[in-house]
């Protein structure tokens, strides 16, 4: 006699700027699968971002695992624009910031 599992629907969407997101959250597959692959259980994900239901974590986690091949151009890609952001973000403050940081240090007491 065969037991019926449900099959289970990853709760994973592609938004339209092309990153895909887990359940209704603004987390993102690349956040969740960066912790699993630094050591992080399911549990201290759900620790680190409460949004996210403990159920759907294991769910993208075992996706992930059974699907690296498929995935992996979806990272390359993802690295790609990660790199391209930092190249195009200045290595020293602006002036604005600048200015800022210089406003908020002369407000500082004396001696501090």
């Amino acid at each position: 006699m065969k037991s019926v599992v449900d099959k289970q629907v990853v709760p994973l969407a592609m938004g339209d700027d092309g990153v895909f997101r887990v359940g209704d959250t603004r987390v993102t597959l690349d956040t969740v699968v960066a912790a699993f692959e630094l050591g992080c259980t399911c549990e201290e994900i759900a620790q680190q971002y409460p949004s996210l239901s403990l159920s759907d974590i294991y769910v993208v986690v075992g996706y992930y695992l059974s699907h690296r091949s498929e995935l992996a151009s979806y990272f390359d890609r993802r690295e790609a624009q990660r790199t391209q952001l930092q190249s195009e973000m200045p290595l020293a403050p602006s002036e604005s910031n600048q200015a800022i940081r210089d406003r908020l240090l002369s407000r500082r007491p004396a001696g501090e």
